[in-house]
Protein backbone atom coordinates (compact mmCIF):
# COMPACT_ATOMS: atom_id res chain seq x y z
CA UNK A 1 0.00 0.00 0.00
CA UNK A 2 1.45 3.31 -1.10
CA UNK A 3 1.77 5.74 1.79
CA UNK A 4 3.18 9.23 1.97
CA UNK A 5 3.45 11.22 5.16
CA UNK A 6 4.41 14.87 5.33
CA UNK A 7 5.86 16.43 8.45
CA UNK A 8 7.70 19.54 9.54
CA UNK A 9 5.03 22.16 9.08
CA UNK A 10 4.37 24.86 11.62
CA UNK A 11 4.22 28.56 12.34
CA UNK A 12 7.20 30.69 11.35
CA UNK A 13 7.88 34.38 10.94
CA UNK A 14 8.51 36.04 7.59
CA UNK A 15 12.08 35.54 6.42
CA UNK A 16 12.55 32.33 8.35
CA UNK A 17 13.15 28.85 6.96
CA UNK A 18 11.39 25.53 7.30
CA UNK A 19 12.14 22.03 6.08
CA UNK A 20 9.33 19.66 5.26
CA UNK A 21 9.74 15.91 4.98
CA UNK A 22 7.83 13.40 2.90
CA UNK A 23 8.33 9.85 4.14
CA UNK A 24 7.27 7.12 1.74
CA UNK A 25 6.44 3.46 2.07
CA UNK A 26 4.78 0.69 0.10
CA UNK A 27 6.57 1.11 -3.22
CA UNK A 28 10.02 1.05 -4.78
CA UNK A 29 10.93 4.55 -3.79
CA UNK A 30 13.72 5.37 -6.24
CA UNK A 31 11.57 4.36 -9.22
CA UNK A 32 9.03 7.05 -8.51
CA UNK A 33 8.95 10.80 -8.70
CA UNK A 34 7.96 12.82 -5.67
CA UNK A 35 6.27 16.13 -6.21
CA UNK A 36 5.59 18.91 -3.73
CA UNK A 37 2.40 20.93 -3.89
CA UNK A 38 0.57 23.46 -1.81
CA UNK A 39 -2.92 24.78 -1.52
CA UNK A 40 -3.80 28.03 0.15
CA UNK A 41 -7.34 28.82 1.33
CA UNK A 42 -9.51 29.79 -1.61
CA UNK A 43 -6.82 29.01 -4.16
CA UNK A 44 -6.10 26.17 -6.52
CA UNK A 45 -3.48 23.61 -5.77
CA UNK A 46 -0.05 24.70 -6.98
CA UNK A 47 2.84 22.46 -8.02
CA UNK A 48 6.12 23.62 -6.51
CA UNK A 49 8.77 21.19 -7.63
CA UNK A 50 9.67 17.57 -7.96
CA UNK A 51 12.32 14.93 -7.70
CA UNK A 52 12.10 12.73 -10.76
CA UNK A 53 12.01 8.95 -11.07
CA UNK A 54 15.31 7.05 -11.19
CA UNK A 55 17.90 9.81 -11.10
CA UNK A 56 16.15 12.10 -8.64
CA UNK A 57 16.78 15.22 -10.72
CA UNK A 58 15.05 18.24 -9.26
CA UNK A 59 12.76 20.58 -11.12
CA UNK A 60 11.03 23.69 -9.84
CA UNK A 61 8.13 25.94 -10.62
CA UNK A 62 9.20 29.48 -11.41
CA UNK A 63 7.27 30.77 -8.40
CA UNK A 64 9.66 29.12 -5.93
CA UNK A 65 12.87 28.76 -7.90
CA UNK A 66 15.76 30.07 -5.84
CA UNK A 67 13.93 29.92 -2.51
CA UNK A 68 12.85 26.29 -2.27
CA UNK A 69 15.10 23.26 -2.65
CA UNK A 70 14.16 19.62 -2.96
CA UNK A 71 16.45 16.85 -1.85
CA UNK A 72 16.03 13.13 -1.76
CA UNK A 73 17.42 10.41 0.47
CA UNK A 74 16.75 7.00 -1.05
CA UNK A 75 18.30 5.29 1.99
CA UNK A 76 15.40 6.42 4.17
CA UNK A 77 12.76 6.78 1.44
CA UNK A 78 12.29 10.45 2.16
CA UNK A 79 12.17 13.63 0.12
CA UNK A 80 12.67 17.02 1.70
CA UNK A 81 11.48 20.49 0.80
CA UNK A 82 13.74 23.19 2.18
CA UNK A 83 11.95 26.53 2.18
CA UNK A 84 13.91 29.72 2.77
CA UNK A 85 12.95 33.38 3.03
CA UNK A 86 9.38 32.46 3.74
CA UNK A 87 6.66 35.00 3.06
CA UNK A 88 3.09 35.28 4.34
CA UNK A 89 1.87 34.26 0.89
CA UNK A 90 3.61 30.90 1.37
CA UNK A 91 0.97 30.05 3.97
CA UNK A 92 -0.78 26.91 2.78
CA UNK A 93 -1.20 23.20 3.31
CA UNK A 94 1.78 21.47 1.73
CA UNK A 95 1.44 18.05 0.17
CA UNK A 96 3.72 15.51 -1.39
CA UNK A 97 2.60 13.08 -4.03
CA UNK A 98 4.07 10.35 -6.17
CA UNK A 99 3.85 8.78 -9.61
CA UNK A 100 6.15 7.17 -12.12
CA UNK A 101 7.49 10.25 -13.89
CA UNK A 102 11.03 10.18 -15.20
CA UNK A 103 12.97 13.33 -15.93
CA UNK A 104 11.13 16.57 -16.46
CA UNK A 105 7.83 14.69 -16.72
CA UNK A 106 7.73 15.04 -12.96
CA UNK A 107 6.53 18.58 -13.64
CA UNK A 108 3.30 17.11 -15.04
CA UNK A 109 1.31 18.01 -11.98
CA UNK A 110 -1.89 16.32 -13.10
CA UNK A 111 -0.25 12.91 -13.38
CA UNK A 112 0.40 12.37 -9.68
CA UNK A 113 -1.60 9.48 -8.31
CA UNK A 114 -0.90 9.01 -4.62
CA UNK A 115 -1.00 11.78 -2.07
CA UNK A 116 -0.06 12.44 1.52
CA UNK A 117 -2.40 14.04 4.04
CA UNK A 118 -0.63 17.40 4.04
CA UNK A 119 1.08 19.57 6.61
CA UNK A 120 0.15 23.15 7.46
CA UNK A 121 2.68 25.92 7.02
CA UNK A 122 1.79 29.33 8.39
CA UNK A 123 4.00 32.36 7.88
CA UNK A 124 3.01 35.27 10.07
CA UNK A 125 4.63 37.93 12.23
Amino acid sequence: QVQLRESGGGLVQPGESLRLSCAASGFTFDYYAIGWFRQAPGKEREGLGCSSSYDGSEYYADSVKGRFTISRDNDVDTVYLQMNSLKPEDTAIYYCATAFLPGSRCLSWDEYRWWGQGTQVTVAA
